[in-house]
């Protein structure tokens, strides 16, 4: 399970952002985060992503709890929790291609180039990619292609656990929804539990499992970060 307990985190001392904050993924499950902007949903997807040192409280992936954060964590734990962000031109190195984009984190975990070059090529077709595009570097293609290369990046490693953080936020419905059958089709393919985090609590009712929100200030929602009843997939909550 990727789980935190307590969290309290901010980025000015006295300010946080998330203050007391529980939250818990299981392998096989989509578990949606939904709250107004600004209440920390970000904040909380870069701290379970082992990517934001929190105050105070606990994260722990399958057990083992992370001491360490960003580059300093271990490989093995990082590459346990793969992340797709809001804004993908913000997320890669304009320099670098989309092929380029997709093997950076097989490369850097010493994959050979034949290797990386293959399951590049497979991670394209499930994403939608083809070898022109991968071709191109980012000021050359849409957000949506962008977007595909750093969900195919987000899943080389075969993350054991995967956060989308307002993935789908800047994208048309048709690419929103080939995205998200991707991600879906990773979880039923590994067992992989997924953190899905998004304003549109519309999609979050038709591809989240349950549904945790965060409230004003960056606490738990009402009820104490009640989480609702597990949800059927393709299905309208009430």
């Amino acid at each position: 399970m990727l789980s935190a307990t307590g969290i309290v985190a901010g980025y000015r001392r006295g300010r946080p952002v998330l203050d007391g904050v529980d939250l818990g993924v299981a392998p096989g499950e989509v578990v949606g985060l939904a709250g107004p902007s600004g209440c920390g949903k970000s904040t909380l997807a870069r701290v379970v992503s082992l990517l934001h040192r929190p105050w105070a409280g606990r994260v722990s992936v399958d057990g083992t709890v992370v001491t360490r954060f960003r580059h300093a964590a271990p490989a093995s734990l990082r590459t346990r929790v793969g992340v797709v962000f809001q804004q993908p031109r913000l997320s890669v190195d304009p320099r670098f291609t989309l092929r380029a984009v997709v093997a950076e984190p097989l490369l850097a975990a010493g994959a050979d180039r034949a290797t990386a070059a293959e399951t590049v090529a497979e991670l394209a077709d499930r994403v939608g990619l083809t070898g022109e595009l991968l071709s191109r570097r980012p000021h050359e293609v849409s957000d949506g292609q962008l977007q595909r290369a750093c969900l195919a990046r987000a899943l080389a490693p075969r993350p054991g656990y995967l956060v989308c953080d307002e993935m789908t936020a800047m994208l048309d419905a048709s690419t929103t929804a080939a995205l998200v059958r991707v991600v879906l089709d990773h979880v039923r393919d590994t067992g992989a539990g997924v953190l899905a985090i998004s304003h549109d609590e519309s999609l979050l009712a038709v591809w989240a499992d349950r549904v945790s929100r965060l409230g004003g200030a960056g606490r738990p929602g009402a009820g104490g970060g009640q989480q609702e009843p597990p949800m059927t997939r393709g299905t309208q909550s009430a």
